[in-house]
């Protein structure tokens, strides 16, 4: 025969009491367990710094394409037939070379029909002028009428106009002449003709395109917090001077990658309404020619900074589970997480806009087993993020 045990409703309360009791020391005793693991652990060491304000060096690349700022396209200024061609394309060419030539027989022969209208003029100009001379006498004498002296004056004016024309067709004439003998306005590489010898060629017509290599010039977009900046420190003393252009040419093929160092030339004034940056150029000396216009290459800035700012070492910066985090120290050199506002990375330095303030201690080493609540053995920090950067790799 089973005995069956019921339990009131008072006897019911009593043995959930006893459960939750019971549940309670269970837990308290693992959280003590735990304590004093934590607390026989032996302090973690790891770098430590004390964060104070300071200038950090910005490294930022800046996509462009190359350009030559003095190109030239060469154009043919008279009418006739192209009749040598006195370079190799693709060639260096220098300023003031000749490259063309243009029927210059031609306008020679048409220089010297001028030269010969000129030399006629100024004979008629002088019997005009010894006409009117002798007409002025006469008149004082009462032995020519005023209107044979005012015929004489009139044909001397007309003789000097016709000389003045003359003088002007012979200039123009000479001026077609040097057109006739097309040459480099520019030092520079040539590239191929566009016209062949022997065809016709008119006033506008194309001819050929100079490109000078050296110096190159470099436009290129700069985000308009980066222009501010670079506006402020300029104005601040440094000046453009102190700023290095570094312009950096991929490899093609099995070449090596280019570094040329120029100088910024050009910052603008105004902000791009639709990309909301600013215009800037430098100049690369490329004497040897191995960089050509046309390439999309990067530029960098050496020299431009963000001032009296808090950063650590990138390897600082953790996650958790309100965002990018760091590992602050309190004065017992317990391990504290805390949330971070990130601003812009500048090399190995992550500069941060809020969540930490001056003089805190923050844990700049490896966070490899670091997580609230460690203890701390501080060690120095000699303020090398690249370092630290290589030693966690």
């Amino acid at each position: 025969m089973k005995t069956i045990f019921r339990l009131g409703r008072a006897g019911f309360l009593v043995l959930a009491a006893g459960l939750f009791l019971a549940a309670c020391g269970q837990e308290e005793a693992s959280q003590q367990a735990q304590q004093g693991s934590s607390q026989d652990r032996p302090p973690h060491p790891v770098k430590v710094v004390d964060l104070t304000r300071q200038d950090i060096d910005l490294d930022k690349s800046y996509p462009s394409l190359l350009r030559s700022d003095d190109e030239v396209t060469l154009v043919a200024r008279v009418t006739g037939s192209l009749e040598q061609q006195h370079f190799e394309p693709g060639e260096m060419v220098e300023k003031g070379q000749l490259l063309y030539s243009i029927e210059p027989d031609v306008y020679q022969a048409v220089v010297s029909q001028r030269d010969a209208d000129l030399q006629s003029a100024r004979a008629e100009l002088e019997r005009a002028q010894r006409d009117a001379s002798r007409f002025e006498r006469l008149l004082s004498q009462n032995s020519v009428s005023r209107q044979q002296y005012d015929q004489a004056r009139s044909e001397l004016g007309v003789a000097r106009a016709a000389v003045a024309q003359a003088e002007a067709a012979l200039a123009r004439s000479r001026i077609d002449l040097d057109y006739a003998e097309v040459t480099a306005p520019v030092s520079g590489m040539i590239s191929l003709g566009r016209i062949n010898v022997g065809n016709l060629v008119s006033n506008g017509t194309e001819l050929a395109t100079i490109t000078p290599l050296d110096p190159l010039e470099v436009r290129f977009q700069l985000p308009q917090r980066d222009a501010f900046e670079l506006r402020r420190q300029m104005s601040a003393g440094d000046g453009a001077e102190a700023i290095i252009a570094l312009l950096r040419v991929p490899a093609v093929g099995s070449g090596d990658a280019e570094t040329l160092e120029g100088r910024l030339d050009f910052l603008g004034s105004r902000v791009e309404e639709g990309t909301s940056t600013v215009q800037a150029s430098a100049t690369f000396a490329n004497a040897d020619g191995r960089v050509l216009p046309g390439q999309f290459v990067r530029v960098s800035l050496e020299g431009l900074k963000r001032y009296d700012v808090l950063a650590v070492p990138e390897i600082a910066i953790g996650q958790g589970l309100m965002g990018p985090q760091v590992f602050v120290l309190d004065e017992n050199n317990v391990a504290r997480a805390r949330p971070v506002d990130l601003a812009e990375v500048a090399g190995p330095w992550q500069i941060l806009r809020g969540g930490v303030e001056s003089g805190e201690r923050v844990v700049v080493g490896d966070l490899a087993g670091i997580e609230p609540g460690i203890t701390i053995e501080p060690l120095p920090f000699e303020g090398s993020a690249e370092a630290d950067e290589d030693d966690a790799s």
